[in-house]
């Protein structure tokens, strides 16, 4: 016996409120963008700058007590990770700690890492700090830079693979659909102050891959079915692609959320953000896959009938080419 989360044979229509469904991902995205030019992000030390503390300890690292020795000083966002390093003996332990610049500053004073280092050695009296390093405003503004570069260069590098192995109205509906993931997750961020560094930019990458696999899948069904029901009206075409795929769909996502859900309750401060957008990611992945980037697709219409070999159609030469 097999276990189906979903029937063998659907019948969904997905595209029954093809306009409320679009337009709602349209109104979310437009809202996203205003709250992220509103309330602005919440961004990290990767962008904002700030100092690096190294330590090094015979005793085990234990983030928890570092965190709570380091609270009452006030310093604002403060990350500590433990460092793992085949060549570290079983007497060296080693942590990295990064304070947040102080009042516009580029780095903590050194009276502050001063009280740092005394509230650590209460916690530790073995531990020791053999480096001090600071990340000023420049450099942040280009790690601002370079992330915002990598996210426009994977949805480009994506639109373009999707516009040489379909068609243009295909591609126009993976790019919809990556915009639509990558605002509202950025958005959802802007809107509730979570903190926002490198982590969420590898997250938001990862984003990019997940949505367009999905998209793909659900893609290469439907063209399978345009030649092969050449009569049949696009959306009902449309609607019998994506039931037919919605298994795999459904145990595709829902096995990613399990293990999303558990890091999220149970990974820790250092990656929850990083699963939380990547959670938040997977679902809105979803989604768009059939109602933004299968919408467009069937605003715009597509092509029914490949064997005339219209050469004069943009993106159609290398629909053949596999993946």
């Amino acid at each position: 016996m097999r276990l189906r989360l979903v029937p063998a044979e659907t019948n969904y229509d997905f595209f029954r409120l093809a306009r409320y469904t679009f337009g709602a991902s349209v109104v979310l995205t437009v809202l996203s963008i205003i709250a992220t030019a509103v309330f602005g992000l919440n961004f990290g030390i990767d962008f904002r700058g700030g100092t690096t503390i190294r330590t090094e300890s015979t005793q085990i690292v234990d983030v928890g007590a570092y965190r709570a020795a380091l609270a009452p000083l006030g310093l604002g966002d403060v990350s500590i990770t433990e460092v793992f390093d085949p060549s570290f003996g079983p007497d060296r332990n080693v942590a990295q700690i990064r304070i947040q610049a102080q009042d516009g500053a580029e780095a903590i004073t050194p009276e502050t890492v001063a009280l740092v280092e005394a509230a650590l050695q209460a916690v530790d009296p073995a531990i020791a700090f053999p480096s001090v390093e600071s990340v000023g405003p420049k450099v942040s503004g280009e790690l601002i830079r370079t992330a915002i570069l990598s996210v426009l260069l994977a949805t480009v590098a994506v639109s373009v693979y999707i516009w040489l192995r379909f068609e243009w109205q295909f591609a126009l509906g993976a790019v919809a659909a990556l915009i639509h993931d990558v605002v509202v997750t950025i958005g959802i961020f802007a809107a509730f102050q979570i903190k926002f560094d490198l982590t969420i930019i590898a997250a938001l990458l990862t984003i990019v891959g997940y949505s367009i696999n999905d998209t793909v899948v659900v893609f290469d069904r439907l063209r399978e079915n345009l030649r092969k029901y050449k009569v049949m009206d696009l959306r009902e075409v449309m609607n019998l692609s994506v039931n037919e795929t919605l298994s795999r769909t459904v145990m595709t996502s829902g096995t990613t959320l399990i293990a999303l859900i558990a890091l999220l309750v149970l990974g820790g401060d250092v990656i929850r953000g990083f699963v939380f957008a990547m959670t938040i990611g997977v679902i809105l992945g979803t989604y768009s896959s059939v109602y933004v980037a299968k919408n467009v697709v069937l605003m715009l219409g597509v092509k029914r009938d490949w064997s005339k070999g219209d050469k004069g159609a943009a993106g159609t030469q290398f629909s053949n080419i596999d993946a």
